[in-house]
């Protein structure tokens, strides 16, 4: 594969993080109703949309910036921040009665899944360059 063609597809799961982060700003009682939310009041309002709104961007920033700059470890930051809200919501299910978010534990397990392997496959990237620069 080559290195655009991959880069093109390690970033696919920046973009829903990149449109969701955008949505909180731009049409919020969307976006929190597609997280099965109403849109909060008051200084509740102020904390849902930013604490969410952050969480998204900087989920798809590292993501962006890892792909363009070819920094696997941002890959799996972002990987990590992702997983670990799955494992929060099945806590949430399990421990305080939530219903179980079975699609958005699915989404964010498939982009755990997919930004592993693309750092995985980026650090394949970076050796096999270092090993050509080296036989020269």
């Amino acid at each position: 594969v080559n290195t655009t063609l991959f880069k093109i597809i390690a970033i696919v799961p920046g973009i829903p993080l990149l449109a969701n982060a955008l949505l909180f700003i731009v049409q919020p009682s969307s976006v929190v109703a597609d997280l099965g939310m109403p849109l909060l009041d008051g200084i509740g309002r102020s904390t849902q949309l930013a604490d969410l709104g952050a969480f998204f961007a900087f989920s798809a920033v590292i993501t962006i910036y890892g792909v363009i700059k070819s920094k696997s470890g941002l890959l799996r930051l972002a990987a990590l921040l992702l997983g670990m809200t799955a494992v929060l919501r099945v806590l949430a299910w399990a421990a305080h009665g939530a219903d179980l978010a079975t699609s958005l534990i699915a989404a964010e397990a498939v982009l755990v899944v997919w930004l592993v392997a693309s750092a995985a496959y980026m650090d394949k990237l970076a050796l096999s360059s270092h090993s050509a620069e080296a036989k020269r």
